[in-house]
């Protein structure tokens, strides 16, 4: 049976070097689940959404990928979707060391 994916998109973490992603790297592992918050009062972008683990906030969504996710989270949908690391590169640039996947969640 064919399924479409579940993928809305695929980013770099923003900021990574300016947040406390270095107290939690090692378990910053492929698969690891990130949650997604929506940051209205951001003074540099209303439409601010910040990437956790647990409660370290590791960094951003990309600007160029915030507007639609930072409304769903904003008006209380975040609970359709889902972000976990897929994939890690320590040998980059701390801004390029980490990427995220943001799924839609598979509520059948």
């Amino acid at each position: 049976m064919y399924e479409r994916s579940r993928n809305l998109f695929d980013c770099h973490i923003a900021g990574f070097a300016y947040y406390d992603g270095l107290e939690v790297i090692d378990r910053l592992t492929l698969g690891a689940v990130v949650t997604l918050r929506s940051e209205p009062e951001n003074p540099h972008d209303p439409e601010a959404v910040a990437v956790y683990f647990g409660e370290t906030k590791l960094g951003y969504v990309p600007r160029t990928k915030n507007g639609e996710l930072s409304k769903l989270l904003y008006f209380g949908y975040g609970g359709i979707v889902e972000a976990r690391i897929n994939s890690r590169n320590l040998e980059e640039n701390p801004e390029a060391q980490f990427r995220i996947v943001v799924k839609l969640k598979d509520n059948r």
